[in-house]
């Protein structure tokens, strides 16, 4: 059970302070927008190199943009220990997820809540994560869908079908309240933005989190 805190909801005058509050955490999950894939605009290729350098647990970046086929791999060059691109975005996800996978990073697929997972089931053995977004991707602060629990479960049972490793991320929403129905469904790893920089102590968020989440672990 590993918590992905997104520095989306951070003080992005002080990235580098607001990595050292979860440095207890699994990951540092970071949202790039380009203002065409969904209508907001974050950070890009520099910001993601230089926070690389900074800090004090690996990169999770999610790939909110056109075009990941060419973009991604310079984000696993860029240092992100795991790259996620968006599958309706992707026009050759296998050879993308092996690429990533070449370039050292950890290779994710991300699914927005109308995209149906069955159709890149057989993507599997080539990914490393499978991102549920569990809002709309665009904005922070946004209420969870719990409507996406049964696709989180159909994308868990896939996997343990498989005998894969791939893990199970859901993103949006995600709070004390909302955490446990995403490890009941088979969620393992978990995206919380807002939930932990909201909180007077980032820190403590993320392991009341994980407690939580543990406490329904599959």
């Amino acid at each position: 059970m590993q918590i992905s805190p997104s520095i989306l909801s951070a003080d992005f005058a002080n990235l580098q302070s607001e990595l050292d509050r979860i440095a207890n955490a699994d990951w540092a999950h970071v949202d790039v927008m380009d203002g065409h894939f969904v209508p907001n605009l974050t950070l890009g290729l520099p910001v993601v190199e230089a926070l690389a350098k900074v800090s004090p647990i690996p990169l999770d970046c999610h790939l909110m943009i056109d075009d990941p086929d060419r973009w991604a791999p310079m984000y696993a060059e860029a240092g992100a220990s795991s790259v996620t691109f968006h599958i309706e975005a992707a026009s050759d996800p296998r050879a993308l997820a092996r690429t990533l996978r070449q370039a050292g990073a950890r290779a994710g697929m991300a699914i927005k809540p109308g995209t149906a997972f069955a159709p890149y089931e057989d993507l599997l053995s080539d990914l490393d994560m499978v991102l549920v977004m569990t809002v709309e991707p665009g904005f922070g602060g946004q209420s969870f869908m719990a409507d996406q629990m049964p696709k989180v479960a159909q994308v868990r049972e896939a996997v343990q079908r498989m005998g894969g490793e791939t893990w199970v991320q859901v993103d949006g929403g995600v709070s004390a309240t909302t955490i446990e129905q995403c490890a009941d469904a088979g969620a393992d790893v978990f995206v919380a933005g807002s939930a932990v920089y909201g909180a007077e102590d980032a820190a403590a968020a993320v392991d009341e989190l994980r407690a939580l989440a543990l406490g329904h672990a599959h």
